[in-house]
């Protein structure tokens, strides 16, 4: 029997998405309690929600941006990732490699002297106080910054509900709700007032619940091990499988749903580029 541990540092999974509506939280919390547990983090509060900040990273021309837009079979993103106002370390640096159906993470934990100097001080160099997996993150991260030029493009938060597979080497299942983002163009993780909704229904209208969907539901195992209770879940609630960036969602929020701003004009439908 499993239980919970801290998350590698590389991590290569498959991810499941849907989009619920709320009624459906408590009923599948109940259901998979026989295969799992909260998370720490979950386990820690009244209503088992935790807030998740995560400060995406582009290229100046929104170059990963696109490349989730265009739909590439091979594409990646860039962010920090932070827990409850975003104001305390750690502050985890990470890369999501996606390839078909298989997402490869790479993390690694800044420590608050760290942040944000290791992305402002062209002198940082990664210490040798790392494991070698973490070191070797972090030097993949900021050797990606470097080359790709990425600044800051929008900070996103949501309330999530975590569980960890008790049966399993490797399974969770994630509900998040409470979508925000704020634009961000600098290296600022703390949460303010200025923080808008995205979870509305021009995010969700492309479910077969758009009427009532309002959460996003993870399945998270790995490769070529998918649980037998995932594939009863997904049967007994009925759930279709769709796409969800949180990245690309808020972006699209923040400029008014309109993705060709972001297209080059030989990627845009001909009546919007020649019009």
């Amino acid at each position: 029997m499993s239980t919970q541990a801290q998350q590698p540092m590389t991590l290569e999974r498959y991810e499941f998405k849907y989009l619920i509506p709320w009624s459906y939280v408590e009923p599948i919390s109940l259901f998979v309690e026989p295969y799992c547990e909260l998370d720490h983090h979950s386990s820690h509060t009244d209503d088992h929600f935790y807030t998740v900040n995560s400060l995406y990273f582009d290229t100046p021309g929104c170059e990963f941006l696109k490349q989730r837009l265009w739909g590439r079979i091979h594409r990646f993103n860039m962010r920090v990732r932070t827990y409850g106002d975003g104001t305390r370390p750690p502050y985890y640096l990470e890369i999501k490699h996606k390839k078909n159906l298989c997402i490869r993470k790479y993390r690694a934990a800044a420590r608050a002297e760290e942040w944000p100097r290791i992305l402002m001080d062209p002198g940082y160099r990664v210490g040798n106080d790392h494991s070698p997996a973490e070191r070797a993150n972090k030097e993949r991260f900021l050797n990606l910054a470097t080359s790709y030029g990425i600044e800051p493009k929008i900070l996103t938060s949501y309330r999530r509900r975590a569980f960890f597979s008790t049966v399993d080497d490797y399974a969770r299942l994630t509900m998040d709700i409470a979508l925000r983002y704020r634009n961000e163009s600098n290296l600022c993780t703390a949460l303010d007032d200025n923080m808008s909704h995205y979870d509305h229904e021009n995010t969700f209208v492309a479910n077969f619940m758009s009427d009532t969907a309002s959460v996003v539901l993870e399945l998270k195992c790995v490769v070529g091990q998918v649980p037998i209770w995932m594939l009863d879940l997904v049967r007994h609630f009925q759930l279709k499988q769709q796409g969800f960036s949180k990245y690309m969602q808020s972006m699209l929020t923040a400029n008014g749903g309109d993705a060709t701003r972001f297209m080059d004009c030989d990627r845009r439908p001909i009546e919007v580029a020649y019009s």
